[in-house]
């Protein structure tokens, strides 16, 4: 390291005039409350940014900085140092030189971490300056749990090789260090670091798939333990409380688990398969909490006409999509910004998602009888103000909410159908009485997610012919001379291009004009109306302004727009939370 004295950060920030004396007494004193380094308390003052930090740091200690941003790591050379001491020293492997191991770090003053990574690594180190947030992002991608996940399989599967033991496996359900259980521990702690939405475990003739859903899109892992598969359900099940004899038909559980300071809600499906038991299970992250409808990324005027909406006092809103679309997640978000002593809200549902204070949420069970028109019926003996069902799946659970919507209560559910435009006529069929739509329907929020261009390794992007095809027939002529971009593909995004996704919204509000159509059940002359009602614009040219700004791709719009011609326009069907 070139610098071996010890170095007061601060002193050096005021001496060069980066920061003021006043703000080193303020950020200190911050320091001594939180506990924080000092860098990192003078970033989230926003005294100074990461990058202004590092590059002082790089200048003033004679130390290269690197943009792990756009950064080719080395996954071999990354892991010569074990996750633990990455995550501890915020610091990274980056390359393997002549004279040494070169190594970023967050913080090139800490001389405790220089010393123990030289002490770890076992040969000679230089430091390069990265951003820690970059640094950490790099970690959680660049760690993953592959290769442990296959080790655990191994060692389970060297156990079962006389057979499955029940009894046994029952017996270690609380032995911590059980390979089956660290084998699904260590499943858990790659899905939540890569944020997947779903862990999907499919038994095939010679191999074990296990398979994860990112951004919409399933990541396989194929392992050669096929016989560990019975073992791994049979512990899923258990955790869930299912019967662990029955084998032949579908069963469905939920447990919760605390992953990486995560509080992880599993909702587990099992089902019958010519190989053995698949299981799909969908991972709902309690931690995060209900997300506030401006980070829905719902468009300026959208998100101000859809506040109004759910502040009316009666009628129905329906949010439509289909499955994983993120329709729970909008109306949850709706519930907290409308939550209040004032209001009596009750929800149905099947099952409940996310706890919400002074929310009475009620879960449906048909086992017992207990459907959604009959909690229904029920709920509104309760004096509500407010009810959210959960999806409107008959005619009589639609006719109940309907009726609701008309006798003074705010009613928000959801329904499965492509567009705002198809959903009247998917009621109509559903035997929604149209004097009834009329009266009481307000407002239509039909939406997608679309995936976010990586940040990382975005650049611009030239449309290919059926792209310049596709803007053509569907894009004003200025959107032929714009500029797009994709994703190239890094460590960041697994090599997609993609990372984290953006709802994508159209809204109908039903006007006098509308309703006046609606009442005559004419679903022909609703949905023409309706296309040329004001403020309404489609998902696709909503979906292509996102392109437009670089936020999403000309792929993604198409794709939606391609989704949208799946349902015939008189109403046959067609998913983080839906």
């Amino acid at each position: 390291m070139n610098q071996k004295r010890r170095i007061r950060l601060g002193d050096l920030l005021v001496e060069h005039g980066v920061i003021t004396q006043a703000q080193l007494e303020e950020a200190l004193a911050a320091q001594k409350k939180s506990g924080k380094k000092l860098g990192r308390v003078l970033i989230d003052q926003g005294i100074l940014t990461e990058e202004q930090l590092a590059r002082f740091l790089s200048e003033q200690l004679g130390l290269p900085y690197v943009d792990l941003a756009h950064y080719q790591f080395e996954p071999e050379v990354v892991r010569l140092l074990p996750e633990i001491h990455a995550r501890r020293f915020r610091a990274i492997p980056l390359k393997q030189e002549r004279d040494g191991l070169l190594v970023g770090i967050a913080d090139p003053t800490n001389l405790f971490a220089y010393d123990e990574i030289s002490r770890i690594l076992q040969q000679p180190v230089k430091l390069a300056v990265v951003r820690e947030s970059d640094l950490l992002r790099s970690i959680d991608m660049l760690y993953r749990r592959t290769e442990e996940i296959s080790g655990f399989a191994e060692a389970l599967g060297d156990e079962l090789e006389e057979g499955i033991d029940v009894e046994a496996l029952v017996a270690q359900a609380d032995v911590a260090d059980a390979p089956v259980v660290r084998l699904i521990q260590s499943l858990f702690e790659d899905a939540v670091q890569v944020g997947a939405s779903d862990i999907h475990i499919e038994p095939d003739e010679r191999v074990l798939r296990i398979r994860q859903r990112i951004d919409g899109v399933l990541h396989e892992q194929v392992m050669d333990e096929k016989r560990i598969a019975s073992a791994l359900v049979l512990r899923l099940k258990l955790m869930a409380n299912l019967d662990i004899a029955e084998k032949r038909l579908p069963q469905d559980g939920r447990f919760t688990m605390t992953v990486r300071g995560h509080h992880i809600d599993v909702r587990l499906s099992t089902m019958p398969i010519a190989t053995g038991e698949s299981v799909v299970m969908r991972l709902l992250d309690q931690t995060a909490g209900v997300l506030e409808m401006e980070q829905l990324g719902m468009p300026e005027d959208i998100l101000t006409r859809f506040d109004h909406l759910v502040h009316r006092p009666y009628g129905m809103v329906l949010v439509t999509g289909p499955t994983g679309s993120g329709k729970t997640t909008t109306l949850y978000s709706a519930l907290k910004r409308i939550n209040r002593p004032q209001l009596k809200i009750i929800t149905v549902e099947d099952p409940v998602e996310y706890r919400l204070p002074r929310v009475n949420q009620v879960q449906v069970n048909p086992d017992i009888d207990l459907t959604f028109s009959r909690v229904l019926r029920s709920a509104l003996r309760q004096d509500p103000d407010v009810i959210l069902i959960g999806e409107m799946r008959d005619e009589e659970t639609a006719e109940i909410g309907l009726r609701a919507a008309m006798t003074g209560h705010l009613v928000l559910s959801t329904l499965h159908t492509n567009d705002a435009v198809s959903t009247v006529s998917r009621l109509l069929d559903m035997g929604a009485p149209p004097y009834l739509l009329a009266a009481s329907l307000n407002a239509i929020l039909a939406q997608r997610l679309v995936r976010r261009v990586c940040e990382y390794c975005k650049e611009e992007w030239k449309p290919e012919p059926q792209e310049l095809a596709w803007l053509r027939a569907n894009a004003p002529e200025s959107a032929l001379a714009a500029r797009f971009v994709h994703g190239a593909g890094c460590a960041y995004c697994n090599n997609t291009g993609y990372r984290g996704r953006i709802g994508v919204y159209e809204l109908l509000e039903i006007d006098r004009e509308l309703a006046l159509v609606l009442g005559r059940g004419d679903s022909p002359a609703f949905a023409e109306q309706a296309r040329r009602a004001q403020g309404y614009r489609p998902l696709e040219q909503v979906a292509l302004v996102d392109a437009l700004k670089g936020i999403t791709t000309l792929h993604e719009v198409m794709r939606i727009s391609a989704e949208g011609l799946d349902e015939p326009e008189a109403g046959t069907e067609r998913a983080e939370a839906g």
